[in-house]
């Protein structure tokens, strides 16, 4: 049985050395959830040019409907130039303004929160007011709520982190983000210990830690889960943290725990990495079928 689940925030283009790629946190997450069998619904604001007419029909040809993305009629889509000189650690100009600044709390979009089962939502697309009063809405709908750090420079606000927290079931973050919020919230220095001080002071039911080639650390329900990740040859990361978090919550709809879980999230974020964009098509179609992914090229 699949689950009905809404991811909101930016939709984009990557501009990577290979082209120009499709992209955004909740956009990738959400194809990811959909390629493993997941029902799920992406909401999200496009400009009326050429790039937003490309990337709606690009999600079409994916098999995502498009009803939850605006179109906005002054601001262009949103585009992010990508630097991979250091390949396991790229940057980002992200340009500003960009439409998914400006998503509307439609009655489509609330709709859809009331009724999906859980809902996707990251600091990102935060930066702007009027994109981050409608995630604080939907925020308030009866669902689980998942938020992804995802801290961009120089868009990192403690104030947005911090109540994005506060609505928060389940946290996903990386290394980096993980030190940025021990910074901020004094929590200890270890990753174990600082998950579940995050869970408790957050009430959180579950946090997760990424850390690239080393894997990932998971808090879930008083448990410590480790495990220790997949060596690949990264081609470019971008969207690998995305592909992790979705099958980390298409595990957790499914009722996979603990290093099962992990595993599997490790698995579909190695597959991205080793390979350009952060779509690269898969054959798994199920939570379970990433097992049998082969994550060399």
């Amino acid at each position: 049985m699949s689950d009905k689940i809404l991811c909101v925030g930016e939709i984009l283009w990557d501009a990577l050395p290979e082209g120009l790629f499709l992209g955004g946190a909740p956009f990738n997450v959400a194809c990811h959830l959909q390629a493993l069998g997941q029902e799920v619904a992406c909401g999200s604001r496009v400009g009326d040019d050429r790039l937003g007419q490309e990337a709606l029909r690009r999600m079409r040809a994916r098999g995502l409907s498009t009803d939850l993305v605006q179109v906005d009629h002054s601001r262009p889509t949103g585009f992010v130039q990508v630097d991979l000189e250091a390949p396991e650690e790229p940057s980002y100009e992200i340009l500003k303004p960009a439409a998914w600044d400006a998503i509307t709390l439609t009655d489509s979009l609330q709709r859809h929160a009331e009724q999906a089962d859980a809902l996707v939502y990251g600091s990102l697309a935060q930066r702007a007011l009027p994109s981050r009063g409608t995630i604080e809405r939907l925020c308030a709908a009866d669902l689980l709520r998942v938020f992804d750090v995802n801290l961009r420079p120089p868009f990192v606000d403690r104030t947005v982190v911090t109540r994005s927290l506060e609505a928060a079931d389940v946290v996903k973050c990386n290394a980096d983000e993980l030190q940025r919020l021990q910074d901020w919230f004094d929590v200890p220095a270890t990753a174990e210990d600082a998950l579940g001080t995050l869970a408790a002071t957050f009430e959180c039911s579950c946090v997760c830690v990424t850390a690239g080639h080393d894997g990932a650390g998971l808090w879930m329900d008083g448990d410590v889960s480790r495990h220790s990740g997949y060596a690949v040859d990264v081609d470019d990361p971008v969207g690998a943290g995305d592909a992790f978090l979705a099958a980390l919550l298409a595990g957790l709809l499914g009722g996979w725990s603990g290093t099962d879980l992990l595993g599997l999230a490790n698995r579909l974020g190695a597959y991205v990495a080793a390979r350009p964009g952060a779509l690269p098509a898969h054959s798994a179609d199920t939570v379970a079928g990433i097992s049998a992914l082969c994550l060399s090229p």
